[in-house]
């Protein structure tokens, strides 16, 4: 095991190596695999944009922590099966880095083949794209991951199929596939709902990416609003001996627009 006084990164890759001794470690840490372990890898990720979100540096830097513990956990499973070790992942995203920037590297790492006069965006998308034609995949679509969030994943799908020219050339064409998508959902059978609704936002994820929005944040917003106001309305209620659930209807959607509308003066307050 490493000394006190070695790196840190190290301590933690010997650390991570200890915990999944097969003798001594911890039983919960050595039944782990990469499929167990995956699923709070991407919570870490989650968490560490959580606490971007609230502008919490401590809370950032210990969830960039936990997110650190991911990959090293991953790294060591994969030295155990005899794949990759933790500095394989380091060199090999280093390289990459290398590659996709040749005009900072340059170099052995100058990609010229590529057009050395693009922006910036669709050189790397370019150079994106030769690495997965040289790992095998075929198709503009292959690689985009199944385990991303299924807003981002329809954005990332129509930003490929659009590299392709498949793609609207104006707002005007996502506008009418949103309107067709709404009559088709409220005309559909109970066996066909899931499908259209299904159809409906994926045509609102494309109307948002020509206007230049990304939809997972636009509806993280559009949470954190309903959540904030919602929570106004329970207050407010209580305030006046209120029990918000067991008011109607049109009580609750009052109590709604006042919040609405409060917010709206404290936003011209601010504004002045």
């Amino acid at each position: 095991m490493s000394g006190p006084s070695a790196p840190p990164i190290e301590a933690l890759k010997a650390i991570m190596a200890r915990l999944r001794h097969p003798a001594t470690g911890c039983e919960w840490d050595r039944e782990q695999s990469f499929e167990t372990i995956a699923p709070y890898t991407i919570e870490e990720a989650y968490e560490v944009a959580d606490a971007i979100a609230r502008a919490d540096i401590a809370a950032l830097r210990d969830e960039l922590g936990d997110l650190l513990l991911q990959v090293v956990f991953h790294a060591r499973i994969a030295e155990e099966l005899g794949h990759f070790a933790f500095d394989d992942v380091a060199a090999a995203i280093c390289s990459k880095l290398e590659s996709r920037h040749p005009h900072i590297f340059g170099g052995d790492t100058v990609r010229t083949d590529v057009g050395p006069d693009l922006p910036q965006s669709e050189h790397w998308e370019t150079l994106k794209a030769r690495e997965r034609s040289a790992s095998g995949a075929s198709g503009a679509l292959d690689g985009v991951a199944l385990s991303l969030p299924a807003l981002l994943r329809a954005e990332k799908l129509q930003k490929r199929a659009a590299r392709a020219g498949f793609d609207w050339p104006d707002v005007d064409g996502p506008e009418s596939k949103v309107r067709e998508e709404l009559d088709e959902l409220a005309e559909a059978s109970p066996e066909q709902r899931a499908e259209e609704a299904g159809d409906l936002l994926f045509a609102a994820v494309n109307l948002l990416r020509k206007h230049d929005i990304a939809p997972e944040d636009a509806l993280r917003a559009a949470n954190g609003k309903f959540e904030r106001r919602f929570k106004a309305m329970e207050a407010l209620a209580a305030s006046r001996g209120l029990d918000f659930a067991a008011l109607d209807l049109d009580a609750q959607e009052a109590l709604w627009q006042e919040v609405k509308q409060s917010e709206a003066v404290k936003a011209a307050k601010i504004a002045d």
